[in-house]
């Protein structure tokens, strides 16, 4: 077995990723529809999830939670998508990602101690209501 990467499938992955990045819901759900990994994770542990989530991209989100991506995985620092989105403010990301199963209390921090260092109120009544 070859320890040198398909270049091929490092160009594939990049490019899903970067779809993952720009929010194209309906190229990603075709991607994960043929195969492509729905926890696809990038050298630092970020899956698509992630970088949707992290970007804003609520109907990307919801796509790949459809397709079986976890909610709550955490890349290699320990960070969740959730914990991620109320990071930046993403209010509809937080809320797709609620709606497909996300624990707030999951991660370090989790989104519940972002909430709680930011001051995001709302956010924390929503959590509470979970």
């Amino acid at each position: 077995m070859s320890e040198t990467p398909d270049p091929e499938v490092v160009e594939l992955a990049s490019k899903v990723f970067d779809l993952a990045r720009t929010g194209d819901a309906a190229a990603l759900a075709a991607y994960v529809d043929a195969g492509v990994p729905a926890n696809l994770t990038n050298d630092r542990g970020d899956t698509l999830v992630m970088l949707a989530a992290y970007h804003g991209h609520p109907a990307a989100v919801t796509a790949l939670l459809e397709r079986g991506a976890d909610a709550d995985r955490a890349n290699d620092r320990g960070q969740t998508p959730l914990a991620g989105a109320v990071f930046k403010g993403e209010d509809a990301v937080v809320r797709a990602l609620l709606a497909g199963g996300a624990n707030p209390e999951s991660g370090t921090p989790s989104a519940l101690d972002t909430a709680r260092m930011f001051g995001k109120t709302e956010l924390l009544e929503l959590f509470a209501t979970r």
